[in-house]
């Protein structure tokens, strides 16, 4: 493989091609009119403009960037995450042009990106499901007798979809008929496709998924687990590896659980596998990503192992380097996704320019970003700035990390998460690990996003990293912790 298109944008799109430069192999960039000036426009081997700024005129016009590949005599795709990256048509004409996809299967992709497939194919491993329905279902009557059985409060959810979008929790059965049909409505309008399904709600869930890494030749690893559950809007906003509450035991549990819902559908390259997880540490099958995760750097800084080369090796034919014993957590990483958005306003997007950005630098701290200062950011697009991740050689220490970042974290002219990482580093509940996918809901309060001199809030805070110390030295004894070296492979600090 000599040389590859990425096919996507902004940030992805850059960190995907300096895997690839490293690797020896030529890019290529698609861009829109609004991304002439882009990052990862300037950085690739060759770029092209595929259409006006809209995605639906662009970046996701699949045809016409297969036709720019086959006219320079491009050997791979690569999808990044979002627009094409899950779509199994893309994936099957990218492969009928004899060009290669660096990603799984059609058919995989097919299976995992339907919520009620995926449930029809893992259940041959007896993974555990959350209780619901095993079908599509439209008749409401149904739908009350369904969800009495299960228990209120219910959860509608898209069986194609993502994001939060055409999901619905519904706490009376009085509420279950209008919240169907905006769910279906909803799921109609963003997929195309308005089947939804019902499932127990699980009340205060964490969410852990598992990386995992499959090859051509019957080899699924796992890469141990993200913690997701910090999150506004259904969508995650904060993420770390590993997850402070999983033993080795429960680890080993769930990630070979997650080899085997790889291996329901003939996994090939890439992918995780999510999950909820109970108050009781119950764990249940959610769904499977089959892609990149935005994620993905916390596992590559706690495994010194780089997923995008991963995924292009095993694009080529060539067996995992390594096999499950190898692989060890080595230290702590945190992410922080920095949005163009307001915390303050109910997370709403903002746009405009960059007016000062400047990102931190330093051991430990990696910024992946597809933006300068003075640059502004488009509204056509996911409105994301960077990924801000640190690492350090254990969780606590972390923490403190990403209060440093995020203090040498300057940005000016758009609003932006960089407070909210703030905020939710220095909460007794985060600290603590004490926390599930409510925590905005339960703690987050907008009106000390600026407020710095909180010293009941600090020395809440400080109690809390006393109090987790003390139990994770208690844990290590009791030989419950995995074991965590002070150093990652990972090379740090790439922009």
């Amino acid at each position: 493989m000599e040389k590859v298109l990425v096919a996507n944008r902004g940030e992805i799109a850059l960190r995907i091609m300096r895997s690839l430069r490293e690797m020896g192999i030529a890019t290529v960039a698609v861009y829109s009119e609004a991304d002439r000036q882009a990052l990862h426009v300037q950085y690739a081997d060759e770029a092209v403009c595929i259409g006006p700024p809209p995605s639906s005129a662009s970046y996701l016009l699949g045809e016409k960037i297969i036709a720019v590949a086959l006219e320079l005599g491009v050997d791979g795709i690569h999808p990044g995450y979002g627009f094409l990256a899950e779509n199994a048509d893309f994936a099957r004409q990218v492969t009928e042009a004899g060009i290669i996809f660096i990603g799984p299967s059609p058919k995989a992709i097919e299976i995992m990106g339907s919520k009620l497939a995926a449930k029809a194919a893992v259940a041959q491993y007896d993974i555990p499901l959350v209780p619901g329905t095993e079908e599509a279902i439209e008749d409401v009557e149904l739908a009350q007798q369904i969800a009495t059985e299960i228990g209120f409060p219910v959860l509608i959810k898209a069986s194609a979809g993502g994001g939060g979008k055409g999901m619905r929790v519904v706490e009376k059965a009085e509420e279950l008929a209008n919240q169907m049909e905006r769910a279906i409505s909803e799921a109609k309008a963003a997929f195309g496709d308005g089947s939804v399904f019902l499932e127990k709600f699980v009340t205060a869930p964490r969410h852990i998924e598992i990386q995992i890494l499959a090859d051509t030749h019957g080899q699924i690893l796992h890469l141990f687990e993200r913690e997701c559950s910090i999150q506004r809007r259904h969508q995650k906003v904060i993420e770390e590896a590993p997850s402070a509450i999983l033993s080795p035991e429960l680890r080993e549990q769930i990630g070979q659980a997650a080899v085997n819902v790889a291996r329901s559908c003939d996994y090939v390259g890439a992918g995780t596998v999510e999950f909820l997880v109970d108050d009781q540490l119950n764990y249940y099958f959610l769904e499977m990503n089959t892609r990149l995760q935005v994620e993905h750097p916390v596992t590559e800084m706690i495994t010194g192992i780089d997923l995008v080369k991963e995924q292009v090796k095993i694009a080529r034919g060539e067996k995992l380097s390594f096999k499950q014993e190898d692989l060890q957590i080595n230290g702590h990483a945190i992410e922080l996704r920095v949005y163009a958005e307001d915390p303050a306003n109910n997370f709403l997007p903002d746009i405009g320019k960059l007016v000062r950005y400047q990102p931190p630098r330093g051991p430990g701290i990696r910024v992946d970003d597809g933006f300068e200062e003075g640059m502004s950011i488009p509204i056509y697009y996911d409105p994301m700035i960077a990924k801000l991740t640190v690492y350090a050689a254990d969780r606590a220490a972390a923490i403190q990390k990403m209060l440093y970042a995020i203090s040498e974290y300057h940005i000016t002219g758009i609003a932006n998460t960089l407070a909210f990482g703030r905020y939710v580093m220095q909460h007794p509940a985060f600290i603590s690990a004490q926390f599930d996918t409510n925590f905005v809901k339960h703690h987050f309060d907008p009106a000390q996003l600026n407020d710095t001199t909180d010293e009941a809030g600090l020395l809440a805070a400080q109690l809390a990293v006393i109090a987790f110390e003390q139990a994770t030295k208690q844990q290590k004894s009791n030989g419950t912790m995995a074991t965590i070296a002070t150093k990652s492979k990972w090379k740090l600090n790439r922009r």
